[in-house]
C-alpha cells in the first residue's frame, strides 16, 4: 500500500513539474494521466495473476473515463506523464521506462498478428510528440525525442531525435539525462527536408561553377583554334 501511495505522489509531482498549466497538487486529481496510470497499476496486478477478464474490464473502464487506452499487460515505469492523453493507445507487450512524456494521439502498437513481443520498448527520459506512432517490437533508446506525427518503424539509438514519415534520425546528442526544459522542447527540431534542399542547392551551385569553368575553357580553346587557322590562312 505504501508503494502504491508513493507512486501516486510521484505521478502528481511529475504532472506539476512538466505541465505549466497545473497550479496545485489538488488540480492534478483532474488530470486523465493520473487516473489512467492508477487504473493501469490495478489492472496490471490482476493481469499478472491471470485474472484477464477483470484486468481487461478495469482497463476498458479507464479508457471510457480518460480517453487513454492501456492494455493491462503493458509494463509502465515510474513518473510517466501522458499529457492531455486523448487517443493514446498502448499495446499489450509495450514497455515504457521511467520519466517518459507522452502526448495525445500517440500509438505504441504492433504491425500484425504475430505472437510474443510485438510492441515497442520505450527507454527512460523519452518524449513522444502528439500523434506519433511507434509500431513494432523494437527499442527506442534513452533520452530520445520523437517529433509530432512521426511514424517510427525501426529501432532508435539513445540520445536521438526522430522526425518524419517514416521516422528518420535527424540529430544525435550525448547527454546522460535531459533537463525538463530540454525534454519539453518540441519545436527546435532539425528539418530534414530543408537540410536536403540545402545540400542539393550547394551541389547545384558547385556543378554550375564547374560548368561555367568548362564553358570558359571551351571558348578559349575555340578562340585559339580560330587564331591558328587565321595564321595558316585556312
Amino acid at each position: 500500500m505504501f508503494k502504491f501511495i508513493r507512486m501516486i505522489k510521484e505521478e502528481m509531482d511529475v504532472i506539476m513539474e512538466k505541465d505549466p498549466a497545473c497550479k496545485s497538487r489538488l488540480e492534478t486529481l483532474l488530470y486523465p494521466s493520473l487516473w489512467a496510470i492508477i487504473y493501469h497499476r490495478i489492472a496490471h496486478w490482476f493481469y499478472n495473476r491471470r485474472m484477464y477478464f477483470i484486468a481487461r474490464w478495469i482497463s476498458q473502464r479507464a479508457r471510457h473515463k480518460t480517453g487513454i487506452e492501456i492494455h493491462p499487460g503493458a509494463k509502465i515505469g515510474r513518473r510517466v506523464f501522458i499529457d492531455h492523453g486523448m487517443g493514446v493507445v498502448i499495446g499489450e507487450t509495450a514497455e515504457i521506462g521511467d520519466d517518459v512524456l507522452i502526448y495525445q494521439g500517440v500509438t505504441l502498437g504492433g504491425t500484425g498478428k504475430e505472437k510474443g513481443k510485438r510492441h515497442p520498448t520505450i527507454g527512460n527520459n523519452v518524449l513522444i510528440g502528439a500523434g506519433a506512432k511507434v509500431l513494432g517490437p523494437f527499442k527506442v533508446g534513452d533520452n530520445t525525442k520523437i517529433g509530432a506525427n512521426a511514424v517510427v518503424l525501426r529501432e532508435v539509438e539513445e540520445n536521438s531525435t526522430v522526425v518524419g514519415v517514416p521516422g528518420r534520425v535527424v540529430r544525435k546528442e550525448k547527454k546522460e539525462k535531459p533537463t525538463v526544459e530540454e525534454q519539453l522542447d518540441q519545436i527546435r527540431f532539425p528539418d530534414p527536408l530543408a537540410m536536403q534542399i540545402c545540400r542539393l542547392e550547394a551541389k547545384i551551385e558547385a556543378l554550375e561553377k564547374k560548368l561555367a569553368e568548362y564553358e570558359r575553357r571551351l571558348k578559349e580553346y575555340e578562340a585559339l583554334q580560330h587564331s591558328d587557322n587565321d595564321k595558316r590562312g585556312v
